[in-house]
């Protein structure tokens, strides 16, 4: 939901590929996290791993930067869609990032105003859960696959 996020694990990376640098898509041992593992495993016992990312136009540089990522995700068994803002207008989205987890919990990401990440709230009221889901459906229904958005 953010076009820019200010997070210290990624500031050596995004900094490498504004400077120019590029991930290898072959040299997997050079980008391959303990969260790609996590979700690759999860993907293989049968979970569904949806990302919907709802971004401005024209892309801010982190979001340019974390589109040429989005091939980690997807190489874990993560399916990404990408939904510009103004093709979001008439829905009504959350205020912050979230996760769901089996339509009982929403995970929401709380952040600064300049990106830093502050804290995950959870919640577990099942009308909170349904409006997220329904709205993170909207979007999905919406969004464009990961490997048909040009940037």
């Amino acid at each position: 939901m953010r076009d820019v996020y200010g997070v210290a694990e990624e500031d050596a990376d995004f900094a490498a590929w504004k400077a120019g640098r590029r991930h290898d898509h072959a040299d997997r041992e050079s980008w391959w996290s303990p969260f790609l593992t996590l979700v690759s495993d999860a993907v293989a016992r049968g979970v569904e791993f949806r990302r919907a990312r709802v971004v401005s136009e024209p892309l801010t540089d982190y979001i340019r930067y974390e589109h040429s990522c989005t091939f980690q995700n997807v190489a874990a068994g993560e399916s990404v869609r990408w939904l510009p803002r103004h093709r979001a207008s008439d829905l009504l989205l959350s205020g912050n990032d979230l996760w769901i987890f089996d339509d009982q919990v929403a995970r929401f990401g709380l952040f600064s105003g300049d990106g830093a990440f502050l804290e995950h709230q959870l919640n577990d009221d099942p009308q909170v859960v349904k409006r997220c889901a329904d709205a993170f459906g909207a979007v999905w229904d919406r969004a464009t696959p990961h490997e048909d958005y040009r940037i």
